[in-house]
Parts: C-alpha cells; structure tokens; sequence
C-alpha cells in the first residue's frame, strides 16, 4: 500500500504550510502559538523555514497546527477535500 495517500502533507511544501498559516494567523499569533524566535523577531518566511527545515520539532509543530486548522477548515464547511 502507497503511504503517501495515507499521508495528509503529501503534496504540500513547508513553505505552502507556512505562507497560508501566516496569511491566516499572522505572524504574533504564530509567536505566541509556537514560542520560537523566527516567528517572535523580525519574522520573515525565508528565515523561518532555514529554521523549520533544520529543527524537526518545531516543523513538527507547524504542521500539527497547519492539519489542525484544516481539519476546523473541513469541519466549519462540511467539506472533505483540503482547502487551499
């Protein structure tokens, strides 16, 4: 069996998660979701993902919090397909 259908990132870059999470939340939201210095000090999408990329647990987080606010996505719409 093919993991990737299994996996719900599949298809999705680091920085797709990151540009929608910021357009959604912003970057204070973030900070203060996620404490980590790429979000809370002069913020910036490159320097943030030279960060995620190099950090496992806090591109964990990112993720977790991008699926769970596409799954509230879903649930808010009735819709079973990604939202983008």
């Amino acid at each position: 069996m093919d993991n990737r259908a299994n996996d719900p990132l599949h298809g999705i870059t680091l920085k797709m998660i990151l540009e929608q999470l910021v357009e959604h939340y912003g970057w204070e939201m973030l900070g203060k979701t996620i404490d980590i210095r790429c979000f809370t000090n002069d913020p910036s999408i490159t320097s943030s993902l030279k960060f995620l990329r190099k950090t496992p647990w806090a591109r964990d987080k990112v993720e977790s919090m991008y699926l769970r606010w596409q799954m509230d996505l879903r649930e808010q719409t009735g819709a079973d397909s990604t939202i983008e």
